[in-house]
């Protein structure tokens, strides 16, 4: 931006002055989802080397309107919003992140329609933080206009009292809490979070675990309304709760209590944005995106993983690989080749980049293996949906069954699986009944739905080989393992 510095004598002294232009406003992208999108336009414009006024030559709109925009003083179209994106060639991020502004305003508009809004209630409204992946769904219950509008206006923090949540945790009993927070209890959320962690990657989510751990995230969340004198344990807090909530929020999805999954993780995004913690984030996003895709949405996956990336300068290159895993595999779903095969590069980049004592402990897992292991997920989906050589997806699923460890035995049976699939549907049968039965062996130890619907599909796949007496004997065997 060309900056132009004027001389002027000042009436009551002799000496000269020099006005030097005030420098442009900061951006807090955690004011309002619009504050985010503003930040964005700000930061793609900066990176094309663009002034607002060049910019706003290139979209009919003045400068001042351009820089309006950037500090969400005023709104603007989807329409300019396309020409934005398409002028800045930011490849559709423009316009998905515009999406979710466009969805929170309505939300917020359809929370205030029992009542009008008073100034009160608009104050409270804007104090939405980082970006939300999704709009978030009204936990179901008879909740108060005021309720209604906390829910939204809180980004989803309201969300976390034992009213509101009421959907997800049913308690018959009080929960007992201190009156004051100390740190050895925002240390038992962490240790309870890792706890549940190791149970579900051994276990599968569909057991012991959920059950097990309901009572300890209503006391968890429970926390969040004590007194919390100190401002940084207050943020500790926050993040150990967004780590529980979003572990089981995992569980859930494995165990296909999906709307309880996506509150689990609503819970445990909008607590990473209160401890303003963005690692936690990138972790419920990349989760969010994953169910997304199981179900069958993948362009919602997509929005979910790309919100992750928004500022990758923040995360560490696990965390960027963990992201672009999930951008494949969306892009996958939707036979996108060559954006899938450049969302793995982008993914064995950041990988390439990483180091030990960069992530924090709950990215442990993301190690040489689960990096095959996702990786080699995404090019599996590319190679029976698109027709893609399968020969990197086998390699790479091949390195994941090869280098996880006990305490990820689901991991492993699922690549397991998809490598009998894959060699079922484009190799040697014989083989690929091998695999399966290896990975039969595994699948039988979990209580994980996602591990018996991929072995549903093995035997689907099997069908055209039924006559081979190896792929016989391992059909037979499925439907001794997992039913009809």
């Amino acid at each position: 931006m060309r900056t132009v510095c004027c001389r002027y004598r000042c009436p009551h002294q002799d000496a000269e002055v020099v006005a030097v232009p005030q420098k442009p406003k900061a951006l807090d992208d955690r004011e309002s989802m619009a504050a985010w999108f503003g930040k964005e336009l700000r930061n793609w414009r900066r990176t094309r080397n663009l002034s607002s006024n060049e910019l706003g030559v290139k979209l009919q709109l003045s400068g001042a309107t351009i820089l309006k925009i950037e500090k969400a003083e005023r709104t603007c179209t989807a329409e300019q919003v396309a020409s934005m994106d398409k002028v800045l060639d930011a490849g559709g991020a423009l316009c998905r992140l515009w999406r979710r502004v466009e969805a929170d305003s309505a939300a917020l508009r359809d929370a205030d329609k029992p009542t009008a809004k008073s100034p009160r209630m608009a104050s409270e409204m804007d104090g939405v933080g980082m970006v939300m992946a999704k709009p978030q769904s009204l936990p179901e219950g008879n909740l108060s206009p005021v309720e209604r509008r906390a829910f939204l206006g809180l980004g989803g923090i309201a969300a976390l009292s034992p009213v509101t949540f009421a959907d997800l945790i049913r308690r018959s009993d009080p929960v007992a809490l201190p009156k004051t927070v100390h740190p050895h209890e925002v240390a038992q959320v962490w240790a309870a979070s890792q706890q549940i962690a190791q149970w579900d990657n051994l276990y599968g989510g569909a057991g012991m675990v959920r059950p097990a751990s309901a009572g300890l995230f209503t006391w968890a969340t429970g926390l969040l309304g004590v007194d919390c004198p100190d401002e940084q344990m207050k943020h500790d807090l926050f993040a150990a709760v967004s780590r529980l909530a979003i572990v089981m929020g995992a569980s859930a999805f494995d165990a296909y209590q999906h709307h309880d999954a996506q509150g689990y993780l609503r819970v445990g995004t909008a607590c990473a944005e209160q401890a303003g913690n963005w690692h936690l984030r990138a972790a419920a996003l990349n989760w969010q995106a994953r169910q997304a895709i199981w179900l069958g949405a993948p362009d919602d996956g997509l929005t979910h993983a790309e919100n992750g990336l928004l500022r990758a300068d923040r995360l560490t290159p696990r965390e960027r690989a963990m992201l672009h895993n999930a951008r494949a595999r969306a892009l996958a779903k939707m036979g996108r080749t060559q954006a899938t095969l450049a969302a793995v590069g982008r993914s064995d980049e950041a990988v390439a980049q990483a180091r030990p004592g960069q992530d924090a402990p709950w990215m442990g897992y993301y190690d040489e293996a689960q990096h095959h292991g996702d990786t080699g997920h995404a090019l599996y989906d590319l190679a029976l949906i698109s027709g893609h050589t399968p020969h990197k997806a086998v390699e790479r699923l091949q390195t994941a069954i090869n280098k996880h460890t006990d305490a990820y035995v689901r991991s492993r049976a699922l690549s397991g699986t998809k490598l009998a699939s894959l060699t079922m549907a484009t190799g040697d049968p014989r083989e690929a009944a091998a695999i399966g039965m290896r990975a039969l062996d595994e699948v039988g130890r979990l209580s994980s739905r996602r591990a018996l619907d991929d072995i549903k599909e093995l035997r689907r796949i099997c069908g055209k080989r039924a006559r081979i007496p190896e792929v016989a004997e391992l059909r037979a065997r499925i439907r001794t393992t997992v039913g009809p």
